[in-house]
Formats: C-alpha cells, structure tokens, sequence
C-alpha cells in the first residue's frame, strides 16, 4: 500500500511539472512565475492622501461596507495603513 501511494506521488509530480514547467524545480514557490496582469507601482503617500481625501462623505460604502467619513476619520493612521497595502 506504502509503495502504490509512492508511484500515485510520483506520477503526480511528474505530470504537475509538464503541465507548469517547471522542470527540475522541486518547490514550485522557487519558480518564477509570469503572470498576464502588467505590474503595478505601489501607491505613494501623496497619492493615498489624495484619494481619501476625494471620497464623498454621506454616500453608501462599498463592498466593504466602510463608510467614507470613517476612513477620512482616521487621519495619518488611515494613510500609512492604505499606503502599505491592507486589505480590509
């Protein structure tokens, strides 16, 4: 049974990497990985500041049902948390 679950890795292994080709890599997340989306800047700070600043107050909040006036709330603390990157 030990040795049918070995051939069952093997095979595996062996079709995984003809399928992403990654020849002779054994750790997928050592591969370097080419995506179709075209990379995108960081955000500055100025740039975050502005946008918040431009978010109308009294609207309905978005998907992430954080209203406007919460987020212009917040000040500087607000800025440095959306410049690094967090997602709500």
């Amino acid at each position: 049974m030990v040795a049918e679950s070995h051939i069952i890795v093997v095979r595996r292994r062996k079709y995984f990497s003809q399928l992403f080709n990654v020849h002779g890599v054994k750790d997928v997340g050592q591969a370097e990985i080419h995506t179709a989306e075209p990379l995108v800047p960081e955000p500055s700070a100025s740039y975050v500041k502005l946008a918040i600043d431009k978010l109308k107050s009294h609207k309905s909040p978005g998907f992430d049902q954080i209203p406007a006036e919460l987020i212009k709330s917040g000040g500087r603390t607000t800025y440095f948390y959306f410049e690094e990157g967090e997602t709500v």
